[in-house]
This record gives structure tokens, C-alpha cells and sequence, in this order.
């Protein structure tokens, strides 16, 4: 039976991976006025089937940029300042794989880990079809987020593109590694919710791609099957998250602990889903702090070449 549980968003995008509906009068708050495409210097286009760009730009409700219709992958080098590390840290941000919040969760982590000596490339995977024009979109989305029928969904899991938007991008980074100072043994990937999907799916299905680090931030936290060469996990997420309340217990913590592999774990008080790089003055203020503690501690940061 479904829940009336209140509607939790993604800066915008409604995630409704769980069953719940939400009050007739939420709404997205997203403008429906589109902007042209901002300067994305430094972008390196991935393969892709389609030729034809469709995306579209638009303000996300605080004012920054968000994309959707993303047919041509990208990834965008933030390269490091000040002291160097020879990691690397592909960013996916989320949007419920129906846009990309460009602004929150993707350039400003990116360039708070720059500013650390960590080389960042922020990742514009495909998302799902919707409609092109702003004013139909919007409303659909309205729909969607008042429990009604509408022209789309977010999917249950990562879609097969997206997958392999994220395998890409590891690839395009080890090979060009080189060109970057970075050592291709150490090449991570970070996501936020549905970016934290992807994240999680290529540990799971990536194989020999799979990241060398992974940090899934707000992801779907329900059990996951953990290969024997998973790679070590650093997570965050808030307390009070839907992604995480809709579980009964801790079950993607627990799944990595049973397969005796390495996990960080960091539950905030409060915060909902979509905090980003953290608030000023809320409970996750600062938890980028953490996850770079994680790294060093990891070994990761260090600047012997020759080392994993």
C-alpha cells in the first residue's frame, strides 16, 4: 500500500524511486524558461550512438544550471591547484536520470577538489527522454511529483546508457592519465543520488572498469551485490533521506561488510536528500573534509607514482 510520505527532491528533479505519494499541490519549483548551453572549457566528448545533441539548459529552483536530454556524453577536466595528488575523481551528478544538476553536484564539487590538488572530471552521462518544450516538461513533472500519470519516471535502477557513460569516462581517464599527472590505479568515482546509482551499479557490473574508489553520496542504500574486487566505499547520506528511511536497517553498509570489503560510513542528523557539497551551518556542512581524510588515510593522496 502506498505511503502519503512528503515528497523529497533533488534540487528540482523529483526522485520517486520508492513507492510514495506526495501532497496535489507539490511542485517542482523548477522555472520554466530555458538558458543557452554555458562555457564548459576543458569538455572532452565520449562515444555515443547519437550525433544529435538535444539537450537542453534551464535554471534548477535555487538559480544554477541543470541539463536533460542528454544525448552526447561528455567530461569536463577540473585540473588541480596547490599541492598535487595523483588521484583522480570522476563526479556523476544526479537528477533521477531525467536531468543533471550541473551547479550542485557536479562543478562546485569539482572544484573544491581542484582547489585539494585532486584532478576532477565532471561526467554528463545520457538521461531519459523528455519533453522538449519547458512548459510541457514542468507540468509533467508537476504530475509526476502530485502522484499523477505523467509522460515519464525516473527509472527503478541505472540505465543501460548511463552505464555506459560511466564506463567511458573510467576508460578515457586511465588512458589519458599521462596527459593529466595522474596515476590510472587510482582513478575513483563519485555520485550524487542518481549519480550514487550509477556509482554503485559500476562496482557492481563494470568488471575490469570499475573504479579503483567509489562514493556514492545520497545513493539508493538498499543491498547490493558486492564482487570479491570491489573497491573501498566511502558513503554519506542524512538521516532523515527517503533513499535511506524506505530500508529497514543499513543494507548497502551491511552488504559490503558481509563481503568483507572496505566501507566508510557517515549518517548525518538531518539534512534530507540532495545537500550537495554541504551547507553552511547544516549537520553535513563539511563532510567533503571527511571523504579527503578517507583518501589520505586510504593512500590514495600519496605522491609515489609507482604505488597503487
Amino acid at each position: 500500500m502506498m505511503s502519503a510520505n512528503r515528497c523529497h527532491f533533488l534540487t528540482g528533479f523529483c526522485l520517486v524511486f520508492c513507492a510514495t505519494v506526495v501532497p496535489a499541490l507539490a511542485q517542482s519549483g523548477i522555472p520554466m524558461t530555458t538558458v543557452a548551453a554555458p562555457a564548459q572549457p576543458n569538455t572532452i566528448q565520449l562515444p555515443a550512438a547519437s550525433k544529435v545533441d538535444s539537450e537542453i539548459w534551464h535554471p534548477n529552483d535555487a538559480g544554477g544550471y541543470a541539463v536533460r536530454n542528454v544525448t552526447r556524453p561528455t567530461l569536463t577536466a577540473f585540473r588541480r591547484v596547490g599541492k598535487p595528488s595523483l588521484a583522480a575523481v570522476i563526479i556523476a551528478p544526479g537528477g533521477a536520470f531525467l536531468g543533471l544538476e550541473m551547479d550542485k553536484e557536479g562543478w562546485q564539487a569539482a572544484r573544491w577538489f581542484a582547489n585539494h590538488g585532486i584532478t576532477a572530471f565532471v561526467l554528463k552521462y545520457r538521461t531519459l527522454p523528455t519533453p522538449p518544450d519547458q512548459k510541457v516538461f514542468v507540468a509533467e513533472l508537476d504530475k509526476m511529483i502530485s502522484g499523477q500519470k505523467a509522460a515519464f519516471a525516473p527509472p527503478e535502477d541505472t540505465p543501460a546508457e548511463a552505464l555506459e557513460d560511466g564506463i567511458a569516462a573510467l576508460r578515457y581517464v586511465r588512458a589519458n592519465a599521462a596527459e593529466y599527472g595522474i596515476n590510472p590505479k587510482r582513478v575513483g568515482f563519485m555520485g550524487f543520488s542518481a549519480g550514487g546509482f550509477l556509482a554503485r551499479s559500476l562496482v557492481e557490473k563494470g568488471g575490469a572498469d570499475k573504479p579503483d574508489f567509489v562514493a556514492p553520496i545520497y545513493p539508493n542504500m538498499a543491498p547490493m551485490s558486492v564482487p570479491s574486487d570491489a573497491p573501498p566505499m566511502f558513503v554519506a547520506v542524512a538521516a532523515d533521506d527517503f533513499l535511506l528511511t524506505r530500508e529497514k536497517g543499513l543494507p548497502l553498509l551491511e552488504s559490503y561488510r558481509a563481503a568483507g570489503k572496505s566501507i566508510e560510513f557517515h549518517l548525518f542528523s538531518a539534512g534530507g536528500h540532495g545537500f550537495g557539497t554541504g551547507p553552511a551551518g547544516s549537520p553535513e556542512e563539511g563532510w567533503m573534509d571527511l571523504l579527503y581524510h578517507w583518501m589520505r588515510t586510504q593512500g590514495l593522496l600519496d605522491t609515489n607514482m609507482t604505488g597503487k
